[in-house]
């Protein structure tokens, strides 16, 4: 079973065109949790009619974290599937990216199990920026080049569930929730970059990952010495303590 999880705010724009390109990709068994976190737009009714449509979409609405981080922590912890994916809310999945998944993990027994698929970047009219995001961000495993400017997009991740265990709860003050995923990943499991295209990126306005290399020297030296804190102690703790709700 498949969980992917979506973490919604204010996304009423492009949200329908996503939603098109994941629902085709699921299996009779799989679901779509959907956690939206304080939208103001036209999102939550959007999200509200396709629930109505397909039973597969489980729909947690008025959230007041007001924090993406803690948004897709609050999707993580309803999610009951083996393996989880994680999307955001204006992408555009390409129909090879469900089966990819499953290739993946049927393939490869080793847990926990990270894997970080290609995407492109496009622009607001879906027209091609970038062919590949990985080789934009020049993405790989790595601590030390990770944890300077993380390379984990969340929109591009799927993970086995036994991460979880290690993973939830979030620390309060990581800098983002797929670079604590990742990297804590290649501390207590394995990751692995795959370079098979599977999404376009769409890249607007709105959009929080920045492609260039962000120097920020007392900024980035506090939020990386709250990440590499919080990995070594949760490295430490042990996993395997977390049961969805």
């Amino acid at each position: 079973m498949i969980s992917v999880c979506m973490a919604t705010y204010n996304g009423e724009r492009f949200l329908r065109r996503q939603l098109d390109t994941i629902l085709p990709q699921l299996a009779s068994g799989d679901e779509l949790v959907i956690s939206d976190d304080s939208s103001s737009d036209g999102t939550a009714s959007i999200l509200a009619e396709y629930a109505r449509a397909d039973s597969r979409i489980r729909l947690f609405t008025g959230q007041r974290f007001c924090n993406p981080i803690f948004n897709f922590e609050f999707a993580l912890n309803q999610a009951r599937g083996e393996i989880i994916v994680l999307a955001d809310q204006d992408d555009i999945w390409l129909a090879n990216k469900l089966s990819a998944v499953r290739e993946f993990f049927t393939a490869n027994a080793a847990r926990p199990l990270l894997l970080v698929l290609d995407g492109e970047v496009v622009d607001e009219s879906e027209l091609l920026l970038y062919p590949s995001v990985l080789a934009k961000l020049k993405a790989g495993p790595g601590f030390w080049k990770n944890l300077f400017d993380n390379r984990y997009l969340g929109c591009c991740m799927a993970f086995s569930r036994d991460l979880l265990g290690w993973a939830l709860p979030f620390p309060r003050r990581i800098p983002m929730h797929d670079m604590w995923l990742g990297q804590l990943c290649e501390r207590v499991g394995t990751t692995e970059f795959l370079p098979v295209v599977t999404m376009r990126y769409r890249k607007h306005s709105a959009s929080l990952t920045d492609f260039r290399i962000q120097f920020r020297p007392w900024l980035q030296i506090k939020r990386r010495v709250i990440l590499a804190t919080s990995l070594m102690w949760r490295s430490l703790r042990g996993g395997g303590g977390h049961e969805h709700t």
